[in-house]
């Protein structure tokens, strides 16, 4: 099992909109950036996901199980672009804030302090269980 984030700005689509899509899930549309793309391609269906809500908030608000994996964006005829599904799994019992993220020494190489635009990035197992930790959440 492989682990990710994926951001997304809570006023477009927030943890609300995605916990209410249920099981069906919803697709990781709009995603225009390569290296985005390319991670997306490497999911697997089971693998998990935090759900970060970016701009204001800047926190990990919940975790998500990828229920398919890569392929073509229904928002576009460009072929270049693809997407996974995601399905809701739990909420965070304390969200987890980008201050709190920067601030623990070992999530210092974290793709999120590191490549903070990115709008997917992987996420190491002991990065997963420690924000879990913090979150008060099960992995």
């Amino acid at each position: 099992m492989q682990y990710w984030l994926f951001k997304s700005e809570p006023n477009t689509w927030g943890w609300d909109d995605q916990v209410a899509r249920g099981d069906v899930g919803e697709e990781w549309d709009g995603v225009r950036n390569y290296q985005a793309r390319n991670f997306m391609r490497e999911m697997k269906i089971g693998d998990l996901g935090f759900f970060y809500h970016s701009m204001k908030e800047k926190s990990v608000v919940g975790i998500v199980e990828i229920i398919a994996e890569a392929h073509p964006d229904s928002k576009t005829d460009d072929p270049r672009w693809e997407c996974v599904d995601i399905k809701a799994v739990r909420p965070f019992v304390q969200p987890v804030t980008l201050e709190q993220i920067k601030n623990t020494p070992d999530l210092a190489e974290m793709a999120l302090v590191k490549s903070s635009r990115l709008s997917v990035q992987p996420v190491t197992q002991t990065e997963w269980q420690r924000v879990c930790d913090m979150g008060q959440t099960k992995p």
